[in-house]
């Protein structure tokens, strides 16, 4: 393809070398999982999240923020969440005949594109079955963004892995529409209280009197609150003392491969 616009050239032939890249990538495992952990109010380790990275031979590690928006587009997201998945159902696999680490979490972020599949439930219970993983300790990270196409289909397709134990967080609340309708039909087990709310909590009062009327609706509903992005001591106080159970931030550590 070729553009009047240079501009609008160079970037288009940018990104279609990174999607041949990527999908050299994908045939070549050079993706990884990075895990950050995730901890209670007394700071103990009770889980973590994956998250991708990408080991490009010539660029070194690259974000996901620059490669998954393309990757959702092309629709390779779908080869790379399968991948994820089974890595991370592996690695509870392992955990679990460790009785130290039996009761550790993953969580691992699910695609729009991957949950409007129709034997979505089917592939998360095939690498559950496959790897002989826990499915209590699988957590599925789902977006408010997510849900705003049909609900209701993906209501039945959550309520049908919950029957198999496995429990859904939802990510990034109160970013989006934050519909209580959600609240209500889904069977969430935890919310996550967006970095954004976070990250001025100690200088912005309204961030905190959105974190607290987060915390207490979670808590009404009977579900647990992750604070995400907690990244120093003044924060975290702050988050405990409105009753936020969970924590995840550099405080605690970035994400890391599982061997550091």
């Amino acid at each position: 393809m070729c553009f009047f616009d240079p501009v609008l050239q160079a970037e288009t032939t940018a990104l279609a070398a990174m999607e041949d890249d990527l999908r050299q990538a994908i045939r070549l495992r050079q993706l990884r999982l990075f895990y950050q952990p995730l901890v209670d109010q007394e700071q103990l380790v009770v889980g973590y999240e994956a998250l991708i990275r990408w080991d490009h031979p010539e660029r070194g590690l690259v974000s996901p923020a620059q490669f998954i928006p393309m990757a959702e587009q092309t629709g390779l997201i779908l080869s790379i969440g399968s991948w994820v998945l089974n890595e991370a159902c592996c690695q509870l696999a392992r955990w679990a005949a460790i009785p130290s680490k039996a009761d550790l979490t993953i969580s691992v972020n699910v695609s729009p594109r991957e949950f409007q599949l129709p034997d979505f439930v089917q592939r998360v219970q095939d690498a559950i079955a496959c790897a002989g993983a826990p499915a209590g300790r699988l957590k599925l990270e789902v977006t408010e963004g997510m849900l705003l196409n049909n609900l209701e289909g993906i209501s039945h397709k959550m309520h049908a892995l919950r029957q198999l134990g496995v429990c859904f967080s939802l990510d990034d609340f109160g970013t989006g529409y934050s519909s209580l309708r959600y609240l209500k039909s889904l069977p969430l087990a935890q919310l996550k209280i967006d970095q954004s709310f976070v990250r001025d909590l100690e200088i912005d009062q309204n961030d905190v009197v959105i974190a607290q009327t987060i915390v207490q609706l979670a808590k009404s509903l009977a579900l647990h609150v992750v604070a995400e992005g907690v990244e120093n001591v003044g924060q975290l106080e702050i988050l405990r003392g409105l009753g936020c159970q969970y924590f995840q931030g550099y405080l605690f550590g970035r994400p890391a491969p599982l061997a550091d």
